[in-house]
């Protein structure tokens, strides 16, 4: 399960690493570039999505099942342990949600991208005629 979680980790800085490079002024011909690559990169790339929702059902599962610990039934040691598992699942809870989230902000700044070229190369075609 932890190279599960490392992929998702992955993930996550490649996709923030997208974000800050589509949101990064470059010159025109550089952009589209950009864009045009990443937008070919987005349809196969939308596996994350389920990727991240079954882990999340995962975490929420193992959640609804976990046995308690509580200072007065568990010795030191099992607090710690059980205190340790729940950073862990919110740890990974973020890791899906931010990955999730990514990726939606992805689609937006490639999708507006995409309308501001269009947008310039209309005004290109009205300024000619």
């Amino acid at each position: 399960m932890g190279l599960q979680w490392m992929v998702l980790t992955c993930v996550v800085a490649v996709e923030t690493a997208i974000v800050v490079l589509l949101t990064l002024p470059w010159p025109r011909q550089l952009k589209s570039s950009i864009v045009a690559l990443v937008s070919m990169i987005i349809q196969p790339a939308v596996s994350i999505l389920p990727f991240a929702g079954f882990h999340l059902l995962d975490i929420h599962w193992k959640n609804e099942h976990r046995q308690m610990c509580s200072a007065e039934v568990c010795t030191p040691e099992e607090l710690f342990h059980y205190e340790k598992s729940v950073f862990k699942a919110q740890r990974n809870v973020i890791l899906c949600v931010l990955s999730c989230l990514l990726y939606w902000c992805i689609c937006c700044v490639c999708k507006y991208q995409q309308e501001v070229r269009g947008l310039e190369e209309a005004e290109k075609r009205l300024k000619n005629q």
